[in-house]
């Protein structure tokens, strides 16, 4: 029985494959589960379809996210914080602090794509990586400086 998987099956394949299995574990298991349906013809011309679509809207995804990660490498995020002796924050920056900081230079980012290997709680300079989604990742310059005394 051949069957177009709709979501990855371990030991089997991936989700949009046509493959080739039993038909008691193709009519007994994947098609009651949802996780294949019947390779009918007409469910093949539909499958490689959207597969098209698909592949126009990763494109153009991936276009996006390397244009986004290229503005990224050219900007310098400062963050101003107040520091304790010998430069230790107190506190620290998070991913917040950092897309509030690049949305006030233009660039919209989400912080949940932002990663900091180890917290930053001391002044200097740090570099950040960005996911920005299709494997491209974006290198971000985040200096952190101490704050004016308040008066």
């Amino acid at each position: 029985m051949r069957v177009i998987l709709r979501e990855e099956v371990p030991n089997l394949g991936k989700g949009g494959e046509v493959v080739t299995v039993r038909d008691g574990f193709g009519r007994n298991y994947l098609l009651p589960q949802g996780l294949a349906m019947p390779a009918t013809e007409h469910n093949v011309k539909q499958l490689e379809h959207h597969k098209k679509i698909i592949a126009t809207r990763n494109a153009k995804l991936l276009k996006d996210s390397q244009s986004v990660a290229d503005r990224l490498a050219k900007l310098e995020v400062k963050i101003q914080r107040q520091a304790g002796e010998g430069g230790k924050l107190f506190g620290s920056v998070s991913t917040r602090d950092i897309e509030d900081a690049v949305k006030a230079l233009g660039v919209t980012i989400d912080r949940k794509k932002v990663v900091i290997e180890h917290p930053i709680k001391s002044l200097g300079e740090y570099t950040v990586d960005v996911k920005l989604g299709q494997s491209v990742t974006g290198k971000l310059k985040v200096v952190v400086s101490e704050a004016p005394a308040a008066s």
